[in-house]
């Protein structure tokens, strides 16, 4: 395969087409990447473009990994963080023709999984993603940059609900009926999180916002975890979003993509690992007001997702990509589901969160 990768972009990493070897990887919707293979024989590298109509503002991402990178290197010298390689001119991007590009060291023997198969890889993760966020507890999140203003902000989201509701047509709106009346039932949701918002130990954090198992690098072998990987949403926010959005994600052994409601079920042993792997960094770091909020993390992710892909199909789906034209309403049915399993099962899940609070 061809690949359309502009010899500028090399250029300012030092290298050309001729000194090294290009292969596109990465199942990744957002940014295309690839790897790259000196012809030397020298460490390889993740090259990675960033898409700027999610990532508006590119430079805040360069920021925030920089001001992070440095902090973690005075405190903590032995944590691998991925942070990018300097181009040529010793700038944190190269920017090419209106694009940017950042390179990432390449870490051997290790592998990204799409898929969980078993609870040690949800555990490996969730501890990954706990340590980041225990190692930057002291970290002023308020310095870092948004590179998704409202990214997570329910109430953004359920305003952009209530806004294609009254845009729609009729059609949609009658195909969506089921679903429009769950997303209204559970505005609930949306009150109960604002009623702990004027908390103070209900902080803002360095969060990662996307923590699904893809995002972490673990060892080929034996699944151990090693760092974090996709760095591009670290930005302030709540612990919910990194704890709820892995509830989402690695709960069912189902995507959202399934279109078959019965298959979607909560993995109780998964769930343990999990919360286990999460709180064997952050039990002695989150608050009360958080560790009260554990269960109800799961709730606010997925409830904003199913709000998301809703009003995606009520505006006639013009972000997520589809390949059907219901799609998003089917994905939307998806998460509701998830989100009802969460109720069914809310006693196993709150023992097992207690029990790992002990």
């Amino acid at each position: 395969m061809e690949l359309n990768l502009d010899s500028e972009v090399l250029k300012a990493y030092g290298y050309t087409k001729e000194n090294v070897n290009i292969k596109q990887i990465g199942s990744g919707l957002i940014n295309r990447t690839y790897l790259l293979s000196p012809t030397s024989g020298e460490e390889k590298y993740i090259l990675q473009n960033i898409n700027t109509d999610v990532f508006k503002n590119p430079n805040a991402i360069a920021n925030n990994l920089k001001a992070i990178a440095d902090y973690l290197a005075n405190h903590y010298p032995d944590y691998i963080f991925i942070k990018p390689v300097s181009t040529v001119n010793g700038e944190e991007m190269a920017h090419v023709h209106h694009e940017y590009w950042r390179m990432l060291p390449f870490v051997a023997d290790s592998v990204s999984l799409d898929v969980l198969t078993e609870p040690k890889q949800a555990y490996e993760a969730a501890k990954q993603f706990g340590k980041l966020s225990r190692l930057l507890n002291n970290f002023d999140a308020k310095t870092l940059e948004p590179t998704i203003p409202g990214f997570h902000d329910l109430g953004l989201r359920y305003e952009q609900f209530t806004l294609a509701l009254n845009q729609t047509s009729k059609q949609l709106k009658g195909l969506a009926k089921t679903e429009i009346d769950s997303a209204l039932d559970h505005k609930y949701i949306l009150d109960y999180y604002n009623s702990y918002t004027h908390r103070n130990d209900f902080p803002d954090r360095v969060m990662h916002h996307d923590t699904k198992i893809s995002n972490v690098l673990l060892k080929a072998k034996t699944f151990e975890g090693i760092c974090v990987i996709d760095l591009d949403t670290i930005m302030p926010g709540k612990f919910i979003s990194d704890l709820g959005d892995m509830m989402r994600t690695y709960l069912c052994a189902f995507s959202e993509n399934e279109p078959d409601l019965d298959k979607i079920k909560i993995r109780l042993p998964y769930f343990e690992a999990m919360v286990k792997g999460y709180l064997s960094e952050m039990k002695s770091t989150l608050t009360e007001t958080e560790k009260e909020l554990i269960l109800f993390s799961g709730r606010y992710i997925i409830y904003m997702q199913a709000l998301r892909f809703l009003t995606d199909f009520l505006n006639g789906n013009i972000y997520y990509p589809i390949n059907y034209p219901e799609q998003n309403l089917d994905r939307a049915k998806n998460q509701f589901k998830l989100l009802s399993e969460l109720s069914v099962n809310e006693k196993e899940l709150q023992d097992i969160i207690e029990e790992s609070l002990i």
